[in-house]
């Protein structure tokens, strides 16, 4: 038997370890039985192919063969491949194989130097069944490994082993050679068609059968004429790509077979799977396969955790910006798509979906059915504020407010340094509060809260359509497929307690085991016990950010109170007072918000991180729940202080309510609080929108960008110049940000889609900034995904998951906000009241005068009265907006039976609205079906269709196999057998799926 070489690498399965080539020269031994080597080649001639047969029965050594056949090209050290040669960037180095996959490292060296005869850049093609041929000892290619540092080392043996376990698995890799101090090195993975095959049996990939498309047909003659006259129309909107054009055509689709692979239109193997689908397989493959070197870790995500891997990601199907006339998906999604020149287009939702797959293209279909639902709540915004605008004039309370001659003198806004004042200098603040607060908004709550009931409606029905035309359907084992790999923390968490209350047998096992590390029994599993500390400091947490965050509402309220006690004291700044403190307040405010939302998120991830959920879903889910509570506390607590608190604690004159000693509580202003939450409410919405969403989105990814590049200039001194000129399509990829999830995109439209809900009564053109807002966001969302990513892997789910919940929450939450808007915060439960039970004509003639209380001014408290009191006019009684009883009443200054009336109106006002809408949300409910009607019918005649094509192609498959056998003698009986035998049962046999389990890395 041939003794290995230095250029031999022994591995050993289950336990690999790379030795050094003196070591190999020593051993004097050739491989025992089930070694294996991977090859480092030496330089060749250009295009050459290797491959070997080897005879099963012999065993693996220097001369042994096996009986498969691998490729195995690699480059000249010497002869590297030209710039024409390189035709596709998607492919190795043979101009052959697609890369399907890449896994990136940094490496670090110390003394390691080349060897004598090994110029230049090499490569090293790890391939499947590459066994060790008789070396030549001190050939060219040898590499002289300096004294590496214990870490380095052992993430070393960790990679090899694990990609030793992907060659088991059927994968091929390729690699560069670590001929330089230091870098980075791509592992370039890709997966030939029987490993394809298998896995996609496995997950059971829906692919088109042989059968041509059909069409879906619409309801009846007048939705056919309807929907050919619309989709006429919308022709200039619709986006030039060959996916949207079929929109009403769709595939039979099959779960893939190997045994029935005449049921499918396979023209090249090498395209009948997608880019996507081959990386999702990878992926697949990625996740499930285990490293014994690196304590029984299981997958990718948990090497990565470990810093053994940089990343892990799939290739963009090129570059975007390519001047060439070669299209590719993602050059088409750019231009079609991911432009701010074409904001006016549909989005191309099933390319979106081909090319990053469904989880992102049912977020960018929900985004783009809420942003196009917008448009009718915006044009009804606007004609409510309209209306306010054309019936300004013909308001008789604030026409009663700004005629001077009512002349009513009001208290004073503070102690000693305010005056009284007259009512009609607040004129402006009065007329403009009528813009929102009119007898519209009401209408205009009740059609947002069934707008938001029917866009969840109309979710639910696109989402199943697409579901359809996706073939999501029978989705459910596969995710309970992805829970069954647990996330590296989790599994760190579950070796430490073994580790401490295991018996040293319990630990051995655990330190030998290699094969069944992802299967925990149930001693192996985090009990509550173990996560009882974790959940004891989120509640500690949660409970702190939500206290730190009404801390820093009160801290608003005494800005507003001390800076204007401190403005009034002079004369220039008085007349000011209210519009300078609410603008900065409302200022502080927002900057305040951007801050702890950016905290709050970092927040959210370190405590869910701390609870070690097991799966990525469960984390997921929880990290969404925490981010969403302190962040809709954070964005929403100003709001509703100035919505249902502001002004309800002030007291009255000459019996305050004071913050600290000499500052009064503050109070609304004298047109209602309505306007200054119209004013809260716009700031803060417009100023996150513009700030946080699209500012932050486009300028921090530049900057980052710009020092990745900074720092890639740093460090460029062992690149080569050629390369540098012409990269690869791994390092532009590599270069761009990691995919972090689309969690941050949801909880930015989430927050949105409060604003426009829960206090719309009070801000009836939000849905209009919402608007302009979300048409920019669809191509920055885009454009960041197209150009500014690495390409996500393609994960299948059938819904956008929690995500539902919190909205049909928000939407139900938002009909009681919005009641308590109109009843508590707005005039329209007085003015009601006044006009029906008080006015002697019916109008509200005598409203305002209706709406002020007396106050005799000779019971001020002494100290508080106003000094050098300039009021053309001597005073006795002083006005006051409330409902009490006058000083020479018996109980003077008690709560008047108006103030109980009114009362008991605005609660009953808000138990019959709710009551109402949420009446009216259900029945809208009720008469949109969750599945669409057309859907439903298709759904039953695929499954007509399906049963035809199946006995159709039996039928052909016996025809072929008849034809030969009838020839023959007693091929009649023959026949009879293969027809008994090949019945359309669907099933494989126990033999091929013992085959097919067997390629499998054992998890």
């Amino acid at each position: 038997m041939a003794t290995p070489g230095p250029r031999d690498i022994p591995l050993l399965p289950g336990s690999p370890r790379r030795l050094s080539p003196q070591a190999g020269a020593r051993g004097g031994q050739g491989p025992k039985h089930g070694q294996q080597y991977l090859k480092m080649p030496g330089p060749r001639a250009p295009g050459l192919q290797g491959s070997s047969n080897r005879d099963p029965g012999q065993p693996c050594g220097g001369e042994s063969t096996r009986s498969s056949s691998v490729i195995n090209n690699y480059l000249d050290a010497n002869e590297p491949v030209s710039l024409e040669a390189r035709l596709n960037r998607m492919h190795v180095h043979d101009n052959q194989r697609k890369v399907d996959y890449v896994l990136a490292y940094h490496y670090r060296k110390r003394g390691a130097h080349l060897a004598q005869g090994f110029p230049g850049h090499s490569l090293a093609i790890v391939s499947n069944g590459e066994t060790g041929k008789e070396p030549h000892a001190g050939g060219p290619g040898d590499i002289e490994l300096g004294p590496l540092d214990a870490l380095e080392e052992e993430r070393k043996e960790q990679r090899e082993e694990f990609e030793h376990n992907l060659m088991e698995a059927g994968l091929e890799l390729e690699k560069d050679l670590e001929n330089k101090s230091q870098g980075s090195i791509f592992v370039r993975i890709h997966a030939p068609w029987q490993v394809l095959a298998r896995e996609a049996e496995f997950l059971k990939i829906k692919v088109p059968t042989k059968k041509e498309m059909y069409e879906i047909k619409a309801g009846g003659s007048i939705a056919k004429k309807f929907s050919a006259a619309l989709q006429k129309l919308s022709s200039p909107l619709q986006p030039r790509v060959p996916e949207h054009s079929n929109n009403k055509m769709k595939n039979l689709s099959y779960p893939f077979s190997r045994e029935k692979m005449y049921l499918y239109n396979i023209q090249e193997k090498d395209t009948f799977f997608d880019n996507a689908t081959r990386s999702r397989i990878v992926h697949e493959i990625l996740k499930r396969t285990a490293c014994s070197r690196a304590n029984n870790t299981m997958g990718i995500n948990s090497l990565i955790a470990n810093n053994i891997y940089e990343a892990a990601y799939p290739l963009h199907d090129g570059e975007y910006d390519s001047p060439e006339d070669d299209m590719n998906d993602r050059k088409l999604l750019y231009q079609e798509w991911a432009r701010y020149g074409v904001f006016y287009k549909f989005q191309p939702i099933d390319l979106i979906r081909k090319y990053f797959g469904e989880k992102i293209g049912l977020y960018f279909a929900w985004l783009g059915l809420y942003t196009s639902f917008l448009i009718p709540s915006s044009v009804i915004g606007v004609i409510v504020f309209l209306y306010g605008c054309a019936t300004i004039e013909e308001d008789i309370p604030s026409r009663e407010m700004c005629d001077q001659q009512n002349a009513f003198t009001m208290c004073p806004l503070c102690d000693k340094s305010c005056d009284y004042w007259n009512l009609s200098s607040a004129c402006g603040t009065a007329r403009a509060s009528h813009l929102f607060d009119n007898p519209a908004t009401v209408f205009f709550s009740i059609f947002m809260a069934l707008w938001a009931t029917m866009f969840l409606e109309n979710w639910k029905r696109l989402q199943m359509r697409l579901g359809y035309f996706w073939d999501l359907t029978g989705i459910e084992e596969e995710e309970e497929r992805a829970q069954e790999h647990p996330r590296p923390e989790y599994e760190t968490k579950v070796r430490e307690k073994m580790l401490k209350e295991s018996n040293k047998s319990a630990v051995q096992k655990l330190e030998t085991n290699t094969t069944e590390c992802g299967d925990e029994d149930d001693e192996d599993k985090l009990t509550w016990k173990d996560r009882f500390p974790g959940y004891l400091m989120n509640f500690a947490s949660i409970l702190f950010m939500i206290a730190l965050t009404f801390s820093v509402v009160f801290g608003v309220i005494v800005y507003r109170i001390t800076t204007a006690a401190a403005l009034s004291l002079n004369k220039a700044t008085r007349s000011n007072v209210r519009v300078t403190v609410t603008a900065t307040a409302v200022i502080i405010n927002l900057v305040v918000i951007l801050i702890l939302d950016e905290i709050y998120g970092a927040v959210a991830k370190w405590l869910t991180k701390i609870e070690v959920p097991k799966t990525e879903q469960t984390f997921e889910e929880r990290l969404i729940l925490k981010a969403f509570l302190l962040k809709f506390v954070n964005a929403y607590s100003p709001i509703f202080y100035v919505a249902f608190f502001k002004g309800r604690f002030v007291g009255r004159p000459g019996s305050y309510v004071y913050v600290f000693d000499g500052y009064r509580m503050e109070e609304c202003a004298p047109g209602g609080c309505l306007m200054e939450l119209c004013i809260q409410l716009s700031i803060i919405m417009l100023g996150k929108q513009l700030i946080q969403n699209n500012i932050f989105e486009i300028g921090v990814p530049k900057l980052k960008k710009l020092f990745r590049k900074l720092k890639d200039e740093t460090e460029a001194g062992e690149t080569d110049s050629a390369h540098s000129k012409h990269p690869e399509q791994w390092d532009l990829d590599y270069s761009l940000e990691p995919y972090t999830g689309l969690t941050p995109e949801y909880m930015e439209m989430i927050i949105q889609f409060g604003f426009v809900t829960l206090f719309v009564a009070s801000f009836p053109l939000a849905p209009v900034f919402a608007l302009l807002n979300n048409v920019i966001e669809v191509r920055l969302d885009a454009k960041k995904f197209v150009t500014e990513l690495r390409r996500p892997d393609a994960v299948r789910t059938k819904d956008i998951g929690i995500w539902f919940d919190i909205l049909s929450g928000i939407g139900k939450f938002s009909v009681i906000s919005n009641a308590f808007v109109i009843a508590i915060t707005s005039d329209f439960i007085p003015r009601l009241v006044y006009q029906y039970s008080y006015s002697h004509n019916g109008t509200l003639h005598g409203f305002v005068n209706h709406t002020l209380s007396f106050f005799n001014i000779s019971q001020l408290k002494e100290g508080t009265q106003p000094e050098n009191s300039q009021f053309d006019q001597e005073v006795q009684f002083c006005r006051f907006k409330d409902y009490r009883e006058p000083p020479w009443a018996p109980n003077p200054y008690e709560f008047s039976k108006q103030y109980w009336f009114i009362l008991s109106a605005r609660l009953a006002f808000v138990i019959i609205f709710q009551n109402l809408v949420m009446f009216l949300s259900v029945l809208v409910d009720w008469m949109i079906p969750d599945i669409p009607t057309d859907i439903s019918d298709q759904i039953k005649k695929e499954k007509s269709l399906l049963v035809d094509f199946f006995l159709k192609e039996e039928h052909e498959k016996l025809k072929l196999m008849d034809e030969p056998a009838l020839r023959s003698p007693g091929g009649r009986d023959r026949s009879r057998s293969r027809a008994a035998s090949s019945a359309p049962s669907g099933q494989s046999q126990p033999g091929s799926m013992m085959s097919s389990a067997s390629q499998h890395t054992n998890v």
